[in-house]
């Protein structure tokens, strides 16, 4: 499995960002993928996430904001976070991340430590 993310940049407030993360190899049919971020000196934070399913999970200070969805093809699955109305606490690098395969049930969000497939990371920066 191999994630790849594109599309960070410094923008300014109130502006839009698009991320993308290409996900190969990645053959699980029930699954959470997501979007992770982290500022130096905090622990990592769930920003957005989508099940295999498509059943969404925001955290609180994105909501109306950004958008997760996907495309699935065989064996890879894009994964794409719209940010809009950005501000500038939302800077931050962002990671995309995969669970691996869930065999119970969908209804729990995992958290950050419960992800084994990881990208590289984008930078997001926002100024005022």
């Amino acid at each position: 499995v191999q994630l790849v993310e594109s599309g960070g940049g410094s923008v300014q407030a109130g502006g839009s960002l698009r991320l993308s993360c290409v996900a190969s190899g990645y053959r699980y049919r029930r699954y959470w993928m997501g979007w992770f971020r982290q500022v130096p000196g905090k622990p990592r934070e769930g920003v957005a996430l989508i099940s295999s399913e498509g059943n969404t999970n925001y955290t609180d200070s994105v909501k109306g904001r950004f958008t997760i969805s996907k495309d699935n093809a065989v064996a890879k699955i894009t994964l794409y976070l719209q940010m809009n109305s950005l501000k500038p606490e939302d800077t931050a690098m962002y990671y995309c991340a995969g669970s691996g395969q869930i065999w119970s049930t969908l209804a729990e969000t995992p958290s950050a430590p419960q992800m084994p497939h990881w990208g590289q990371g984008t930078q997001v920066t926002v100024s005022s």
